[in-house]
């Protein structure tokens, strides 16, 4: 795997998107988020991830040795945070109940984290090495969103996967963004994490789940335009102006 990084890091990343998204995916239609094998494989993912990045002292790279040391830029982290709360905006209605619902939600828990690192963090630091930062975001954004296409695979409707892919996409601009901007991805895998967990707990509320569609696209373009203004804490400090990263 390290040489496999070494030499083609895109190659890399797509292979650890791909392998997810066939096996995680694969699972949840066959068994279900509340399945214990469905929890398995997502700790097998998470295991992986951390034993290869702490293996080769990456986590300065991908956002995991700490938080923002400027404590400004806590103040974008809020936007994100409350949005993350959408799914239970129109109350309460567990999904699932005692032992399955603990699974499902300790797998949502994981499954933040495993698509943060895969996304924001293999990805589009293998992106930021051969691309401009702008095309970077973009993809890593786009293709977040696309990758929720293998939701077709488990009965849902094709309406239904478009939206959710437009909603992914809004997300993932969020939160590339934010991970960008901070140099930390531990806010975006909490965030990304609550959001799958509310979605656990939150009732089927027609409006209130297109009023949360609609925000998230409305303040992912304002969210993104005000972020890119700002400076990047990574080491290029240069503007998000689509210049050489």
């Amino acid at each position: 795997m390290r040489k496999l990084y070494e030499q083609k890091e895109m190659l890399f990343a797509v292979l650890w998107i791909v392998a997810y998204c066939v096996i995680v995916g694969t699972i949840r239609g066959y068994f279900g988020m509340e399945s214990i094998y469905m929890l398995l494989a997502l700790a097998l993912f998470t295991a992986a991830i951390i034993i290869f990045v702490k293996a080769n002292h990456l986590e300065d790279k991908y956002g995991l040795a700490g938080w923002p040391k400027d404590m400004n830029k806590y103040l974008f982290f809020i936007p994100m945070w409350i949005l993350a709360t959408g799914n239970i905006w129109g109350g309460f209605s567990p999904s699932y109940h005692g032992v399955s619902l603990v699974i499902a939600a300790l797998s949502m828990v994981l499954v933040g984290f495993v698509e943060e690192m895969i996304f924001r963090g293999f990805l589009f630091r293998a992106m930021l090495s051969k691309n401009k930062t702008t095309v970077a975001i973009i993809v890593s954004a786009v293709t977040f969103g696309i990758g929720h296409i293998v939701n077709l695979f488990i009965g849902q409707t094709g309406f239904e996967t478009v939206i959710q892919i437009i909603f992914a996409i809004s997300w993932g601009f969020i939160l590339t963004m934010v991970c960008f901007q901070s140099g930390s991805i531990i806010p975006c895998i909490i965030a990304h994490s609550a959001i799958d967990v509310l979605s656990l707990l939150g009732a089927d509320n027609e409006i209130f789940d297109w009023i949360y569609i609609v925000t998230t696209i409305i303040v992912a373009i304002v969210y993104s335009i005000y972020l890119g203004r700002l400076k990047s804490s990574d080491s290029n400090k240069e503007e998000l102006t689509g210049t050489d990263s």
